[in-house]
């Protein structure tokens, strides 16, 4: 279904989402608070329920925080649920920005250059937590990524652009021994 033209909220209500190079938090909310505002659509409220705080809003809220404690412990951002964003460091704060957008319970999440920045260290959390994505929340992973050892250690089909043309697609085998790629990338011997 084509997405082009429309407004963000409506394509994440299509189920696509992304992240951004710069990482994109409320930087004076919380880290339960950042997640907490990507829970919205999915919250069975409205203005009366909210007012009144009815059973229904009180279940609907606590389901909410519920979800929003389990991302932050799958990124292994439990411990600073009420810190403010703005004081994690940046690989925890790409990892929030990360569970924010899984908690929209997204088909397609894009993640753009998401190791830009990263140490080594949270170079492989990253690697890790973008398998758990995959194979245990069932969100396709578009990586925009120039750290071409995580792509080749992550990804199941790559799509190389060089210059803003395709140059190759394929497994990352193929990629990796592709002469077209090779000569781009690394020169002529």
């Amino acid at each position: 279904e084509p997405i082009q033209g429309l407004a963000g909220h409506q394509i994440a209500r299509k189920g696509v989402v992304r992240t951004f190079q710069n990482v994109r938090l409320f930087k004076e909310m919380t880290a339960v608070e950042n997640l907490l505002v990507a829970q919205h659509r999915h919250l069975n409220t409205n203005f009366l329920s909210g007012l009144f705080k009815t059973p229904a809003f009180r279940r609907s809220e606590r389901e909410a925080m519920d979800y929003a404690e389990h991302w932050l412990e799958a990124v292994n951002l439990r411990e600073f649920a009420n810190r403010p964003a703005g004081t994690l460091a940046y690989g925890q704060q790409r990892r929030l920005e990360i569970a924010r957008c899984m908690m929209t319970r997204p088909r397609i999440l894009m993640l753009d250059e998401p190791a830009a920045g990263l140490n080594p260290r949270e170079t492989d959390d990253l690697k890790a937590l973008i398998g758990v994505l995959r194979n245990e929340h069932d969100a396709t992973v578009l990586l925009i990524e120039h750290d071409m050892k995580l792509v080749m250690s992550i990804s199941d089909h790559i799509v190389v652009i060089n210059q803003g043309t395709p140059l190759a697609d394929g497994t990352p085998e193929q990629i990796r021994d592709n002469p077209d790629v090779i000569k781009a990338y690394l020169g002529e011997a």
